[in-house]
């Protein structure tokens, strides 16, 4: 019985001589330029990686990934992404109904959006730097 179970497997078995291909998955991506860059509308989009409850509004950091801003309000019913909106306006030199929160109101990760034509990338990316420093 043992042999018969034996010769049954070998002659059912369908991967014999077959050998299995193998499929590599590509990241078509591009590389991002960084956290502010222009979409297809032409708005700029700023991303951020909002830190609220600190005690006062500032740059921590400016990554790959987005802009690191501790907000000084809490969390709830929408105070930080207020906030955050007044910051950036101020920052930037615009008025709060240029910039808008477009992505993220409930997440840490956020997308900014600022009106096509009111600014530069230049000039937020020169904002964010110098606030960054001091």
């Amino acid at each position: 019985m043992r042999r018969v179970f034996h010769t049954f497997s070998s002659v059912m078995s369908k991967n014999k001589n077959k050998k299995s291909a193998t499929v590599v998955a590509v990241d078509e991506k591009k590389p991002s330029d960084g956290p502010v860059q222009l979409d297809k509308s032409g708005n700029i989009c700023i991303r951020i990686l909002a830190k609220p409850g600190a005690k006062m509004n500032g740059i921590t950091d400016i990554g790959n990934e987005g802009v690191g801003i501790q907000i000084a309000a809490p969390p709830t019913e929408g105070e930080a992404n207020a906030e955050l909106v007044k910051y950036l306006s101020k920052l930037l030199g615009l008025r709060k109904s240029d910039v808008s929160l477009d992505k993220g109101s409930r997440s840490r990760n956020k997308l900014v959006m600022v009106s096509k034509g009111v600014t530069t990338m230049e000039n937020i990316n020169e904002a964010l730097k110098r606030e960054c420093e001091t």
